[in-house]
This record gives C-alpha cells, sequence and structure tokens, in this order.
C-alpha cells in the first residue's frame, strides 16, 4: 500500500516551512513515491510518507499476478476427473464439536496459507484480518496447515484468507478436516480469495452445490481470457473503488452461481463492475454458513477502497445485531512548540462553537539541528520556553480537545531523514531516503532501536510536557505512522490507545523475529484491539492538503467528505480524519460540515 503523509508548506514568521502528512493507501510493490509539484513558495512539497498499507514491501505483485492466473488456467483446462466426497469421514465425535453451543465471548478463527513462493503473504493478510477481528473479541490466527478437526465448532466465526494457489507444483496444504468442517458445520465461515474450487472437489461437487447453490469447481478468475479492469465494488447502499495498477491485477473470482430445484438461493453481498465489459458480477456472495469473496481485498486500498466492505462483512459473522451508528472524529496534527498560537486558539474558538471534541497532537521538542530553516544557526525550543503555545494549548484543552503525543521530536538525529532533519518534516523512529527517481524507500528501524530507546525517547517527551506545566497525555500517535515492532509494544506499555494508522511486521503472528522487509499498513473503520496487544483509534478518511504531490491530487474537503460517504458502509464505523492548524478556518469548517451532514455525529478520542 502505498501510504503518506502529504507534505504541506505554511508561513511562520515572515517564512515558509515544510511540515508533512500522510495518508495510506495499500498492499503494494515497494516503497515508491513519485516526484511531487512545487508548493506555492518554490519549495517541493516533502511528502511524510508510510510505506504501502499492506507493503508487501518489494514484493513483485506482477510476477505475483502472473503466477496466479496461469495456476487458474491450468485448472481451467486440465481434465475433470470423478472425486469422491469426504464428508462420510467426519465422526460423531467431530460432528458434536461442530455442533456445539459456541464460546460465551465472540472469538475469531484466522487461518492463513503459508506454502509457495509468497507464502509470507499469509502472515501480513492474517495479521490485517486478525486486527480486524480484534474489534469484535478474542482472536486465534494460524496457518491453516495447522487446523485440525472439529475446530470450527471452538469459535464463533472463522476467515480463511486463501494467498497461495494450491495446484501444478504447490501441493494443496489446506487439511481435508478444514474442507469436511466448513461443509458439515453451521459456523460462519468467511472465504476469502484462493482454494474455494479444492473444497468443492474435495466434499463433492454435488453436496457443495446442493447447500451452497454455486460451483466453485467452474468459477475463474478470467472472463474471455482477461480479468478485465474492475474499478468499482457496490456494497451497503455505496460505490467503493478499485484501483489495481495494470499488470498487477490477480482478478476476482466470479461465483458460477446455479439455479433450479434444488439449489438454495445465494445472497449477492457485493457486485464488482468490469469496466472493461460493462458487465457486472458477485464480487461476494453468501449461503448457508459460507461467506466467500472472490479476492483479497487487502491489495492496493484507499479510503474509499473496497476493503472497506469486507472490514462491514464481519459484522454479519462476529456481530449481527449491531445497530447502525456514525461517529467522526477529528484532530489537530503536528503541533509543536514552533506552532502559532493565535491559529491554534482560532481553530479551538471554531470547534468549540460547534461543541466538536478534538485531539490534539502535540510533539513536546521542535528541532532544527543544522538551521535549516533558520539561517544556517541551530535551533532547538521546548514548550517551557514558549510560553504562550502552552497558554493556547491549556486553552485548547478547555475547550474540548484532548492532549495526545505525537513522537518527542518527531525528527532523527541530524541528518535528513529523509527530508531535512527538522521536526515535523522527518520520521522519528523509522529510517527512510530518498532515491534517484525521487521515490520514498523505507530502510527498517534506527540503528538504535530497542526497548530502551524507545522508552527514553517517550520519557523524554513526558518530561517536556510536565516542565511545561501541561496535562500527562492521554492518546499516543506514531510520526509518519512508521515504527518498529519493538517502538508499538513500547508504545502500549505506556498508552493504553493509539490514533493512527500502524505497521505490522512479518514474525509477529508466528512470535518469530520481526522482519522489517516485509510488512503491511493498515487503517481501521473502527476501534481495534492490534496484534500488538493495542486498542488503536481509528484514522480512516485522511487529511485535507491543497497542494498535489507524488502524483496525488489535491486532497479538498470534498475528497474527504466522498471518503467519509464510502465509510458509510459500515454499520457502526467512523469517519477519521486530521488537519493542520496552520491552514484556514474555513477547509476545516467544511469538511466537517459536509461530515455532519452523512449523519455523523463527532465524538472525543478519549472517550473510545
Amino acid at each position: 500500500m502505498k501510504s503518506l503523509k502529504r507534505a504541506t508548506v505554511r508561513r511562520r514568521r515572515g517564512r515558509r516551512r515544510i511540515s508533512v502528512l500522510f495518508l495510506v493507501l495499500a498492499v503494494l510493490v515497494g516503497t515508491a513515491f513519485a516526484a511531487s509539484a512545487a508548493g506555492p513558495d518554490g519549495r517541493r512539497p516533502r511528502p511524510e510518507s508510510l510505506a504501502p498499507a499492506a507493503n508487501v514491501s518489494r514484493v513483485g505483485l506482477a510476477d505475483w499476478a502472473k503466477a496466479h492466473l496461469a495456476a487458474d488456467t491450468r485448472r481451467r483446462t486440465a481434465p475433470r476427473s470423478p472425486v469422491t466426497s469426504l464428508l462420510s469421514t467426519v465422526t460423531d465425535t467431530v460432528r458434536r464439536l461442530l455442533e456445539a453451543a459456541p464460546p460465551a465471548t465472540t472469538s475469531t478463527l484466522v487461518l492463513y496459507d503459508t506454502a509457495g513462493p509468497y507464502g509470507y503473504l499469509g502472515e501480513l493478510y492474517a495479521m490485517a484480518t486478525a486486527n480486524l477481528g480484534g474489534h469484535f473479541g478474542t482472536v486465534t490466527a494460524k496457518p491453516v496447515s495447522q487446523y485440525t478437526a472439529g475446530m470450527l465448532g471452538q469459535y464463533t466465526a472463522a476467515v480463511y484468507l486463501g494467498s497461495t494457489y494450491y495446484g501444478g507444483g504447490i501441493p494443496d496444504a489446506v487439511p481435508a478436516a478444514f474442507y469436511q468442517d466448513v461443509q458439515a458445520s453451521t459456523t460462519p465461515v468467511t472465504w476469502v480469495g484462493d482454494n474455494i474450487w479444492n473444497m468443492g472437489n474435495a466434499v463433492g461437487a454435488g453436496p457443495f452445490t446442493q447447500k451452497y447453490g454455486w460451483d466453485p469447481t467452474t468459477s475463474y478468475f478470467e472472463d474471455g481470457g482477461s480479468v478485465g479492469n474492475v474499478t468499482q465494488v457496490s456494497y451497503g447502499g455505496q460505490t467503493l473503488t478499485r484501483k489495481i495498477p495494470a499488470g498487477q491485477d490477480g482478478g476476482v473470482l466470479r461465483p458460477n452461481i446455479l439455479t433450479g430445484a434444488g439449489y438454495p438461493a445465494v445472497t449477492k453481498v457485493a457486485e464488482a463492475l468490469d469496466s472493461a465489459s460493462g458487465k457486472t458480477f458477485p464480487w461476494a456472495v453468501r449461503s448457508a454458513n459460507l461467506t466467500y469473496v472472490g479476492e483479497l481485498p487487502f491489495v492496493y486500498v484507499s479510503e474509499s477502497d473496497r476493503v472497506i466492505a469486507f472490514e462491514d462483512m464481519l459484522y454479519d459473522a462476529l456481530a449481527p445485531g449491531t445497530a447502525a451508528r456514525h461517529r467522526a472524529m477529528v484532530r489537530l496534527e503536528d503541533i509543536s512548540p514552533d506552532s502559532d498560537p493565535a491559529q491554534l486558539r482560532a481553530m479551538a474558538d471554531y470547534l468549540y462553537s460547534q461543541r466538536i471534541p478534538y485531539g490534539i497532537n502535540v510533539i513536546p521538542v521542535y528541532t532544527d539541528p543544522r538551521g535549516v530553516y533558520n539561517g544556517g544557526t541551530p535551533q532547538t525550543v521546548t514548550l517551557a520556553q514558549r510560553p504562550q503555545v502552552v497558554s493556547a494549548l491549556k486553552y485548547m484543552l478547555a475547550r474540548g480537545a484532548v492532549l495526545m503525543e505525537h513522537g518527542y521530536t518527531h525528527q532523527y538525529g541530524n541528518v535528513d531523514n529523509p527530508y531535512t532533519g527538522v521536526t515535523g518534516d522527518d520520521f522519528e523512529f523509522y529510517r527512510a531516503h530518498v532515491d534517484a527517481a525521487n521515490n520514498v524507500v523505507y530502510d527498517g528501524p534506527v540503528a538504535e532501536d530497542s526497548t530502551a530507546w524507545a522508552q527514553s525517547r517517550i520519557t523524554a517527551g513526558l518530561a517536556a510536557f510536565a516542565t511545561a506545566g501541561l496535562p500527562r497525555p492521554q492518546l499516543w500517535t506514531t510520526p509518519h505512522y512508521a515504527a518498529s515492532a519493538t517502538d508499538y509494544r513500547v508504545f502500549a506499555q505506556n498508552y493504553p490507545s493509539r490514533l493512527e494508522r500502524s505497521l505490522y511486521f512479518a514474525g509477529t503472528l508466528s512470535g518469530g523475529t520481526a522482519d522489517p522487509n516485509r510488512f503491511i499498513g493498515q487503517f481501521f473503520p473502527y476501534v481495534v484491539n492490534d496484534v500488538y496487544g493495542t486498542k488503536v483509534l481509528p484514522e480512516n478518511i485522511g487529511n485535507y492538503e491543497p497542494v498535489a504531490y507524488n502524483n496525488h491530487p489535491p486532497r479538498l474537503p470534498a475528497d474527504l467528505i466522498a471518503s467519509a460517504k464510502a465509510n458509510l458502509a459500515v454499520r457502526d464505523g467512523f469517519a477519521s480524519f486530521f488537519y493542520h492548524p496552520y491552514y484556514p478556518v474555513q477547509p476545516l469548517k467544511d469538511t466537517i460540515d459536509g461530515i455532519k451532514a452523512l449523519g455523523y455525529t463527532f465524538v472525543s478520542p478519549a472517550a473510545l
């Protein structure tokens, strides 16, 4: 996923200074960001980039898509042989386990693939799914190869993520017991992506079609020799986007739904539009205990993407009685000792007049170690040295604000990381550089990264707040939304919640060493308890950014409102965004008015 905090330019004491934001986009190839347009003063905006959300980092998705479709072509052309149903092997003991009452608390079993050249993708997608499951209750995630007979009956619902196409040179790693249990059980199962046809063959096409009403053994990812150009998914009354770069689309399975006597009705949960042909077909279907989603929805996502449909569909399996409720949140971003007190007060006055609670992300120490914005003279300023800024912060707190810590200095040392080394411009807990093509590349944790180092940053930051006479911040937001797995666990030891988008590293589920080169970035439509053991509050519609950058157009109030509208598809979801207080009040007002008009109610991050 491409994720960036967008570059911005602001006027401060007669000069302009760049501050960076960002928004997470999706699983993508590498961590590249193209050159951006210059800002209004001629200075190039500096994107605050978070590696792709689902950045299956440095994976050639074009190669993955090619291999995926080649395997599906082989399946289509392979001779079909009679298959004996395995259902008769389900023992009475297993059947009793499957029919037992589900646990008292909501629990989710997430199963994922680990085999094949792209086997590591399974854990990344499983972490993303487990995080979403953490909204509903407890989650157990394990490789599907570890499934044992009767396990389904121990959980409220299960999700299987088919990310490895089994067949040809990759033997099927899904235990026969899982196929049998899905067929025999009433436990809700959400099957995502590949290998549903293997279940059809294993249990027998007849029993499968008679229970579910469609035939996965004659369902394929291509229609007329092409995956087409699926650009939209309709779900919950909303039109969601789907934007996959050419050559990297593994396709969406087109289910062969059967009609006539003996076949149950199949609910088309979501519909895909193939813009190449103008045809629509089911993106997700449901019958009996099985919900099938025709692709892995974590690849190349945005704030209005079809992943929203998957996020809401989990309610059907885990909390079907949930009533519709739409809440919104706003936070003011990148406030530091160098901020303009008058601008802060103006924002506070507007939000207070509208009775809107909000978060304020405060960086307690501002530093420009090489004097980039100070005529070559190094400068470091603490909150205690800016009493007018502290007074403005207290003014905000008295008018509905919630104090949040946004790192210690929001930069790293006296080096470009990757831009200027100045507070607000650079990463603090992660290294990055800009390559010759103006791409931002994530290099991994900082050299000093450790539990003690990360804790020292937080401890120093908290001391700076206390010295300035401010209360202890209630929440944490990671600078540029990027840190190591070690850092995230340190944040959890100091704060009960984070409000942000986050990176999740391979090795986390297996208990191994986190791999800094393989991770998935994610943002959420609702509050979750993630795989690091932390409550994470959502930021899912991005931020106002009037300047184009990195081949991305400006993001204006209308764009944020459109993303909020798409997220109405989540029955109990949020529209959460951030805003930089050095911008005028009017775009903030326009955004808030538009979100409220959609039926959202603004709530305090401290109330979640």
